[in-house]
């Protein structure tokens, strides 16, 4: 004869379900929600402590009365990624709006380059201000494939800056290089140091 278990043998072999900690939990949330909050205050602080010190830079140019109508050179839709002092690739220019990443649409004529940027500041470099244009493939921390930036190095109030943009069609900035260089005269090299070193940075 089969002896049958009491039923309260049987429920005290039943594991109870295991119990979430949520007051755990929800620490660990808002932990981890004030870190973030805290390293984005911080870079926040970092830029503005960095556009402090940029603030002797002026204002940018605006496009000149009648561009609309000067010959087009050139035209690049692409994006802008960032400007740096000139030679120093890791020394982020924030002042005015430049160190701001966005879409880029670029026009070259005889009268200089306009940088129009949806959502961010436009600025317009005049061509006795540009110095040369090279293909490189690190700015401000940023690293592309080989020959993925076209530079741009203009004088800015005293101020030599290198200026990041990168077409949608990379294929077109061999002919950006030679087209800004041949109205700028292009400077010998020897005067920028063009070649991105560790340790450049402010």
């Amino acid at each position: 004869m089969t002896t049958l278990t009491p039923l309260y043998l049987l429920a005290a072999e039943k594991k109870s379900a295991e119990v979430t900690d949520w007051s755990a939990r929800i620490a660990w949330v808002i932990g981890l929600l004030l870190f973030i909050a805290l390293v984005y205050w911080l870079m926040r602080q970092g830029w503005k402590w960095r556009a402090s010190l940029q603030s002797d830079l002026p204002g940018l140019a605006a496009t000149p009365e009648g561009f609309a109508d000067d010959e087009t050179l050139l035209t690049l839709e692409g994006r802008y990624h960032a400007s740096t002092t000139a030679g120093q690739w890791l020394d982020r220019i924030v002042a005015h709006g430049l160190g701001t990443r966005s879409r880029a649409e670029l026009r070259l004529t005889a009268r200089g380059l306009d940088v129009v940027r949806p959502g961010a500041s436009d600025f317009f470099i005049p061509a006795t201000a540009l110095r040369e244009a090279r293909l490189d493939k690190a700015l401000a921390g940023k690293v592309l494939p080989e020959g993925g930036l076209l530079i741009v190095t203009w004088a800015h109030g005293g101020t030599l800056i290198d200026s990041g943009f990168r077409s949608d069609h990379a294929a077109e900035h061999p002919a950006w290089v030679d087209a800004v260089n041949r109205l700028a005269g292009a400077p010998a090299a020897a005067e920028l140091t063009t070649t991105p070193t560790e340790g450049t940075a402010r």
